[in-house]
């Protein structure tokens, strides 16, 4: 099996809500929209972040799990620097996200804050001063 992943699928409750999001608020273009169904956007190279209502994902996939608290997983968004972390979380902030967590620096060197889109799902956008990192987070 190649190591790489292709697609990122996310289970969404309102895929209107997402669309206002990531299309309207963040300005994201999708490369497949099926109203009522799913929201597809080029996140990478060879990476498609897929958003799926939630009955469809179910009824392919399985019984979501439900519960209070925040899903066990994040997505992240890397920037070249600390003032590109703030700017991106600003835009989050603006596009209408739930909640956003400011940008702090972290113990091991990098700077990075969080934001929820409409289901919750959390993204952190992070700033990591290490240079061996570079040429696989950040575009060419």
């Amino acid at each position: 099996m190649d190591q790489r992943i292709s697609f990122l699928t996310l289970a969404v409750a309102d895929l209107d809500a997402t669309r206002r999001f990531y299309r309207d608020g963040l300005g994201w273009t999708p490369e497949v929209d099926v109203p009522g169904e799913v929201l597809m956007f080029r996140a990478g190279p060879q990476l498609v972040l897929s958003l799926w209502e939630r009955s469809h994902f179910e009824g392919e996939v399985g019984t979501l799990m439900t519960g209070p608290g925040v899903a066990p997983i994040t997505i992240a968004h890397n920037v070249a620097d600390p003032a590109g972390v703030d700017e991106v979380l600003a835009a989050a902030e603006a596009a209408g996200s739930p909640h956003v967590q400011v940008a702090v620096q972290r113990d091991w060197g990098g700077y990075t804050g969080y934001f929820a889109d409409p289901d919750g799902y959390r993204w952190e956008i992070a700033f990591n001063p290490d240079p061996g990192l570079a040429g696989i987070v950040l575009p060419d």
